[in-house]
């Protein structure tokens, strides 16, 4: 159809043929009232105006019958986000005030405050292990208790925490969470992951693009190094063959603090490389926050980027609709300076 454009400037020609003739034609009449009369009264910009309007409309019709698409933000189709939050011992420091836990909990209910309604929430807590503290649920007041009952644990186990957060959006599709030691520590809230053990396990889907799945997405807070289970690049690649995106938030300065726990003191770093290559492995995006109104930012911004979404969409309709108006613009306008459609 957008070859049809090229009759465009044909159309151009024609008319500019057409007022030509119709001056040769005025000048035969004897009575020099009778040529002033043919040519028209007026400013000689408002014969030009309608046919314009008409070739605009055209033209917006010709598009619009190509069926373009355009890539717009449109309200996410994201129904569930999972939280996976850091509770390991590191959290307690304070190089975030009043302390990094602290931190992180606030701007979590914050996020999760700023998303609309419709969209389910849920919580898994890691740190040597991990367990689910919320599954995926709409209501706001059990997002907030969940998140106001973590307590710090030894160890980062980054990678179970994600597997654990992809076995709750992905129950039976297997995702041996059992072999990581997950499956009775989290209590009754596990109780819809543990039915899987008894059931035959379901071989691994498909790979897709990366990001693809527009249903889901993984946000992951850490504020350190692994130091055990699950290498998080590999749970990171089960994410990216899902289509799940994976954002990951660094929390902590990046010269590290130095802490205290049951009598030992270590010191803590971020390790932003890894995080950076899980979430580029899951095509998400890695964002860093050296304190806590950086991580309310942080959390901000990816409350409204999961609000909406990029994605392509046919926009034939705006164009019609643009056609449309420049024609009933061309008719008025012809009626009112001319009396007829010009």
């Amino acid at each position: 159809m957008l070859w049809l454009l090229l009759a465009l400037p044909l159309l151009v020609l024609f008319y500019l043929w057409m007022q030509g003739r119709r001056r040769k034609l005025a000048v035969r009449y004897a009575s020099l009232s009778l040529v002033r009369e043919a040519l028209g009264k007026g400013p000689g910009w408002r014969r030009h105006l309608p046919p314009l309007l008409l070739l605009l409309a055209l033209a917006a019709m010709l598009v619009a019958a190509a069926r373009p698409v355009a890539v717009i933000a449109l309200p996410s189709q994201q129904q569930t986000i999972m939280l996976a939050i850091d509770v390991s011992a590191s959290m307690r420091a304070t190089d975030v005030k009043p302390n990094r836990l602290v931190a992180a909990q606030d701007s979590a209910k914050s996020f999760i405050a700023q998303l609309p309604r419709t969209v389910r929430v849920g919580v898994v807590a890691f740190a040597g292990s991990a367990q689910v503290a919320q599954l995926p649920t709409q209501s706001r007041d059990d997002l907030m208790t969940a998140i106001d009952s973590f307590q710090l644990q030894r160890g980062t186990a980054t990678g179970n925490g994600l597997m654990l957060a992809l076995a709750t959006l992905f129950p039976n599709s297997g995702i041996d969470i059992a072999s990581l030691g997950m499956g009775p520590r989290g209590g009754p809230r596990l109780s819809p992951l543990d039915a899987q053990a008894n059931d035959t396990p379901k071989p691994p889907p498909p790979p897709v693009a990366p990001g693809s799945y527009s249903s889901a997405a993984i946000v992951m807070l850490t504020d350190g190094q692994r130091t055990t289970g699950v290498d998080p690049l590999e749970a990171a690649q089960i994410a990216a063959d899902r289509g799940v995106r994976i954002y990951t938030v660094g929390v902590g300065t990046r010269e590290g603090d130095t802490i205290g726990f049951e009598g030992w003191s270590m010191r803590v770093r971020l390790d932003e490389d890894t995080l950076k290559a899980v979430a580029a492995k899951t095509n998400g995006e890695y964002f860093f926050a050296g304190s806590a109104p950086d991580l309310k930012r942080v959390y901000d911004t990816l409350s409204s980027r999961l609000a909406v979404e990029k994605r392509e969409t046919e926009v034939s309709a705006l164009f019609a609709l643009a056609g449309a108006a420049f024609a009933l613009l061309a008719t008025l306008l012809s009626m009112w300076w001319f009396h007829r459609v010009a």
